[in-house]
């Protein structure tokens, strides 16, 4: 595993240290980015004390209204998504906040699948609501270091096909 984070191994896994200074992931769908800026701008306070990024028009327009640093990826549909997904993989996300629109389908939803599917398989936190953020960002977990458990992908990697 490439991980850019201190690994403790254990009996059933590893242990990730998701570090005081999070790293968060933010990604909105077109019709729900207004409430993720809305989100982010009633959070600003909290927020400034992390490491944000985020897929490319809602990292644009996040940097405009927060006044803050967002490292900016491709568009969600260009490619972003995977970008994000492939952060989670190699340990370089430590939060996921992804507000999606569960009203209308989008070109890349299988990347949208895959996305929320890497964020359980590294057991990264993850909100897709505005009231599922409020608990994360508000948990007292939020604000130390965090020992992450990783569950042991070794007998999966090793398996013969």
């Amino acid at each position: 595993m490439c991980f850019d984070l201190l690994l403790i191994s254990n009996t059933s896994g590893m242990i990730k240290i998701l570090h005081k200074t999070k790293r968060i992931a933010l990604v909105a769908h077109d019709n729900k980015k207004k409430d993720l800026i809305d989100w982010c701008v009633y959070n600003k306070a909290f927020l400034k004390d992390h490491k944000l990024l985020a897929t490319g028009t809602t990292g644009r327009l996040l940097e405009e209204k927060l006044d803050m640093d967002v490292k900016k990826l491709l568009s969600g549909p260009l490619g972003g998504d995977q970008q994000i997904g492939s952060m989670i993989a190699e340990g370089k996300v430590d939060v996921l906040i992804f507000f999606w629109d569960p009203m209308e389908a989008q070109p890349h939803d299988p990347d949208i699948k895959a996305l929320l599917r890497l964020a359980v398989v590294w057991n990264i936190p993850f909100a897709c609501d505005r009231a599922t953020a409020d608990f994360l960002l508000t948990s007292p977990l939020m604000r130390d270091d965090y020992e992450c458990m990783i569950p042991d992908y070794g007998q999966y990697i090793k398996r013969k096909v």
